[in-house]
């Protein structure tokens, strides 16, 4: 199922494409930027105490009896 998803996203995909003619007009520039030190903010952060530890406890888990059908009743 997920490939037929697969497929018809990809079919969709090669018809938008192929639907248009793109020609580049102009060329592009990248903008020029300037990067001034800034200064990060600062927080006080009260956090819970949170303790951590094991504990051994025994679980008694159930049996299963499971028994083999005769072949002659089937």
């Amino acid at each position: 199922m997920k490939k037929i998803a697969m497929m018809a996203v990809l079919g969709t995909c090669s018809l938008a494409l192929a639907a248009c003619d793109v020609e580049q007009t102009e060329e592009g520039d990248m903008p020029e930027i300037s990067v001034e030190e800034g200064n990060m903010p600062e927080y006080d952060v009260d956090t819970a105490d949170v303790e951590i530890g094991t504990e051994t406890e025994t679980v008694e888990v159930p049996t299963i009896d499971v028994e083999e059908a005769d072949a002659s009743e089937e």
